[in-house]
């Protein structure tokens, strides 16, 4: 690892103290020492109900969470903190607008177009809709290598498209989709846009007026944040017509025997005693990663990828799954080995020292569709280093032999 990045891998207390290289970072990420410590302060000096006392340390935690919101609205650059709706995780975010917007607005006849290239949380909330509401599911296919064209996306626009939901950046493949022009396209159709986050965040800039989606879902856990918080990004204009997802406590205005009110954009979503420590860690991740410096990351988590898929194409029983170069990964990296099965590969690895993820990836559609039925799937982030990768290539590289062939 280059000496000016090497620093901060230095900061991530389990890393040091555990000897393995983890390679499973496209699942959740690692904590830096500066967000465990913004929660542990949290709760030391801060803790408190908010928006619910007039006393100091109440307001303290109130300003603490709406910090929060400010920062994640500047990091993707929302027209507003008000856009930003504070949830568990990006299957929260998509399962509200599913229920909120989606069986609202959608009806018999009209189609839903869903990537087949998406994780379950952004494939199942439509399916659900469209069995509710007689709505009808049109599948976004991708090629072998991953990439979905522009003529064949807006092949697949009519009339009857009312919404779209599509990844940034696939968690099985790591391929980037033109998105701002989908987007553009779909708009132009009249349908709105459900857009995947959780695996760009982390590794590239978004600037989410810029691509311009209605509604944007991202998970904190895989950006240096806790697990347990997350977020929606919606456009202004489309949260404040909906409904709220849950109801009770700080989610209402009044409420009297004949009905109620509800609280104003984005707090009308963010029912009940909020995780203000979940924020507080939140927002401290992206104070981390802009100290470290987005283009450094992707840069540095370039060359990782490039060197393992390197390796890992030099032996003719390794099948990568997706697109051979290293710009098209994004540090994910999925693949096969001939006559090993997926999980024989996660345990062999584990006894090695090495942690990468096997099965579906909670994307039994996408590899379905590529004709396999699970894979193995490394995972880098700018913390792992050569030798990390180098010694993955080779474990990888012996897993015949330690199987029993003879090649």
């Amino acid at each position: 690892m280059t000496k000016d990045l090497l620093k901060f891998r230095d900061e991530f207390p389990l890393l040091q103290r555990e000897k393995i290289a983890y390679l499973d970072n496209a699942a959740t990420s690692q904590k830096p020492q500066c967000v465990l410590d913004a929660v542990e302060k949290y709760y030391q000096e801060d803790n408190a109900n908010p928006m619910r006392g007039l006393y100091d340390l109440s307001v303290r935690a109130t300003e603490t969470y709406e910090e929060a919101r400010r920062k994640v609205a500047k990091f993707i650059n929302a027209s507003r903190p008000e856009e930003i709706v504070f949830t568990r995780n990006a299957s929260e975010s998509l399962n509200l607008v599913a229920y909120t917007y989606g069986l609202d607005n959608l009806k018999e006849g009209d189609e839903i177009l869903v990537g087949i290239t998406e994780h379950h949380s952004n494939f199942l909330p439509w399916r659900m809709v469209a069995e509710k509401t007689g709505a009808k599911v049109i599948y976004i296919e991708c090629q072998e290598d991953g990439s979905i064209s522009e003529d064949y996306f807006k092949s697949l626009l009519t009339e009857k498209t009312k919404l779209v939901a599509l990844t940034h950046i696939s968690n099985v493949l790591g391929r980037e989709y033109p998105v701002k022009k989908f987007i553009e396209l779909s708009h132009e159709a009249g349908a709105v846009f459900v857009l995947d986050i959780c695996q760009s965040m982390p590794h590239v800039k978004i600037d989410i007026q810029d691509l311009n989606p209605d509604f944007a879902a991202f998970s904190g856990h895989k950006m240096f944040a806790p697990m347990g918080i997350g977020g929606l990004y919606g456009r202004y204009e489309l949260l404040d017509k909906m409904s709220p997802f849950m109801r009770g406590g700080e989610m209402i205005e009044t409420v009297n025997l004949e009905g109620q009110t509800y609280a104003e954009v984005p707090h009308k979503f963010e029912a009940g005693t909020v995780n203000v420590g979940g924020a507080k860690g939140l927002s401290a991740a992206i104070d981390f990663i802009e100290r470290v410096g987005m283009e450094n990351i992707a840069k540095r988590e370039e060359e990782l990828t490039k060197l393992a898929l390197e390796g890992l194409m030099k032996d003719p029983h390794v099948k990568i799954l997706g697109a051979k170069d290293a710009k098209n990964h994004h540090g994910i990296i999925s693949f096969a080995v001939e006559g090993v099965h997926p999980h024989d590969i996660g345990e062999i690895l584990s006894h090695d020292g090495i942690a990468i993820r096997a099965g579906h990836h909670c994307a039994q559609p996408l590899l379905a569709h590529l004709g396999v039925k699970s894979s193995a799937r490394a995972s880098i982030a700018f913390y792992n280093t050569e030798e990390e990768v180098e010694r993955f290539v080779k474990s990888v590289r012996s897993l015949r032999e330690k199987m029993g062939y003879d090649d």
